[in-house]
């Protein structure tokens, strides 16, 4: 059980040199849930693999490590596994976030991004609980527009609830 969450939507600029800043309560949670973070920069584990993806989905260390976790879990050898490490841990990158708060994206993060290799934009940080996906602005927006189908979200955590 997470003890904090990612919680809202934080828009951020991305500069021609592909600097951004990490939300400052993201960064917080980040710090709190890296144990190295103490002695050195805390970091964020960005996962750019799926090819059906349109974001970045970015974890605390103990969040990578959980999921790490659970695909080890999984059958060894078999394809559902090898896709999960191949998708999910292969194609991910560890960044430190320098001390002002800031991260360089590598190149993969902004190839997944959709940003150009000198182009600056603006960034979407949704947070997900566990986690928090990282869109550049315009395919965040996008993607939100037609969100709506008629169903509460409370109705839905409730089927959850139920389920479980």
């Amino acid at each position: 059980m997470v003890s904090e969450a990612f919680r809202g939507e934080v828009y951020q600029k991305v500069d021609s040199k592909a600097r951004v800043s990490i939300p400052a309560a993201f960064r917080r949670i980040l710090e709190a849930q890296d144990p190295a973070a103490d002695g050195g920069r805390p970091r964020v584990y960005m996962v750019y693999g799926g090819k059906n993806r349109n974001f970045v989905e970015c974890y605390s260390k103990a969040g990578a490590d959980a999921l790490a976790a659970k695909i080890e879990a999984m059958e060894l050898g078999s394809d559902e596994r090898d896709r999960a490490e191949r998708e999910l841990i292969s194609r991910s990158v560890m960044v430190e976030i320098e001390p002002d708060g800031r991260v360089v994206l590598p190149l993969k993060v902004r190839i997944k991004m959709g940003f150009g290799a000198d182009e600056a934009g603006e960034a979407a940080f949704a947070g997900f609980t566990n986690r928090f996906k990282l869109y550049r602005r315009e395919v965040y927006d996008a993607e939100n527009e037609d969100d709506e189908d008629g169903v509460d979200p409370l109705a839905l955590v409730g089927r959850a609830a139920r389920a479980g």
